[in-house]
């Protein structure tokens, strides 16, 4: 076997339909385009999301809902984790140790939730607090300051 000897497995292989060259070819006239209509025309592309004339999906469907542009989105951050950080021997808790700890990445605002129970007594400073949260941290001994 020599790599000119080469050659594909029989049948295995066709040749190119070769459109609109005459009528011997078979595929001359219309060229397999069909009679007269948009596509039988040069230039014809369908739009996005046509369905041949049926209403599309994207105006079947109803409109809803509207984004804030003045929404502020925080990392929320639970009573349980700030209990966690204190039991490692912090007594006051900012932006700057969650953000160590891995609880919320640099610049991102940081809200305090009352999931979970505190017992010690920790300052704790970050962007907001819940009610709860903050209840909680005041019954503790704490005091929770707003950025």
């Amino acid at each position: 076997m020599k790599l000119n000897t080469l050659k594909p497995a029989a049948g295995s292989t066709k040749s190119r339909k070769r459109i609109g060259r005459g009528p011997g070819s078979g595929l001359g006239g219309t060229s397999t385009r069909g009679h007269k209509g948009a596509k039988a025309r040069s230039g014809y592309k369908k739009k996005i999301g046509f369905e041949g004339g049926q209403m599309p999906l994207q105006r079947r469907l109803p409109k809803f809902g509207f984004k804030n542009i003045n929404r502020k989105e925080f990392a929320p951050v639970n009573l349980s984790v700030i209990q966690k950080l204190a039991e490692q021997g912090l007594e006051k808790v900012g932006l700057a140790e969650i953000v160590a700890a891995g609880y919320a990445k640099a610049g991102e605002l940081v809200k305090v939730l009352g999931k979970g129970q505190l017992t010690a007594k920790v300052d704790v400073e970050a962007n907001a607090f819940s009610k709860t949260a903050e209840a909680a941290i005041t019954a503790a001994g704490g005091n929770a300051t707003t950025l």
